[in-house]
């Protein structure tokens, strides 16, 4: 974990509801595609946990919807400088992905799904990419990863556009080693039964300090309880046990 100011360059909306910032600083903290930063705002006692969705050289690119006064400030501004913890999480582990692995995203679950598709590209992986909205409107990044040179399938809930209905209606036709997601929980219930190979799912939890101190957005495993801000936010699959 690292802690460092990031200068703001740019803070454009994506949808109505989603942003896209692009930050200047110190990444070297960020080692694996799926950690996330922390980022601390004016007035506010609780920092913000969001995605990485892409790190180059000195540049960290994050997006995050607004939900609520945090993410709110967040989007009204447009220069200055954040202070920013990096490197926290786990992260995606890319060695059982196979030849190839599909990713599935679920609305602001999309983000990370973005620098872990890139780095299995560099590795020579085909790579398929699923990406789920409720409706036409919220769709984002569907051209950046074609770009990366990603097979992208778009699904919306209403059906307006792309494959009607959730991403495993998209999954249930599609072959692949392996799988790696991020999204709200009953999505991550759902990819879980319909997969027929062995992934690694991304938990949203609530997050008090988001590195391990508080404990309170522990989890329970097969091995007992982790902390999804330490131990994850990725999980694997055969260790997950279900609260309901």
């Amino acid at each position: 974990m690292k802690q460092g100011l990031f200068e703001i360059l740019e803070n454009i909306p994506l949808t109505e509801s989603v942003y896209k910032m692009t930050l200047r600083g110190d990444v070297s903290g960020i080692t694996a595609p799926g950690q996330f930063v922390n980022i601390l705002l004016d007035g506010l006692y609780l920092r913000r946990p969001i995605s990485v969705c892409d790190v180059k050289e000195d540049t960290l690119t994050i997006i995050y919807k607004v939900v609520g006064k945090g993410t709110q400030q967040m989007s009204e501004m447009t220069k200055g400088k954040l202070d920013i913890l990096t490197g926290l999480g786990n992260g995606y582990d890319l060695s059982p992905a196979g030849e190839h692995p599909v990713l599935l995203g679920g609305g602001v679950g999309v983000p990370p799904m973005y620098l872990l598709a890139k780095r299995l590209l560099e590795q020579g992986k085909h790579v398929s990419v699923i990406l789920g909205f409720n409706t036409a409107s919220e769709v984002f990044y569907e051209a950046e990863f074609k770009a990366l040179g990603a097979d992208v399938t778009v699904t919306t809930v209403d059906g307006s556009y792309g494959i009607k209905g959730f991403v495993t209606d998209a999954l249930k036709d599609m072959q692949y080693t392996y799988f790696y997601t991020c999204g709200p929980e009953p999505m991550l219930k759902a990819v879980y039964k319909a997969s027929v190979t062995s992934g690694q799912m991304s938990f949203e939890k609530r997050m008090g300090c988001g590195f391990g101190a508080c404990m309170g957005c522990s989890c329970k495993t097969i091995t007992g309880y982790k902390r999804i801000c330490k131990e994850g936010p990725v999980l694997y699959k055969e260790e997950i046990l279900w609260e309901n």
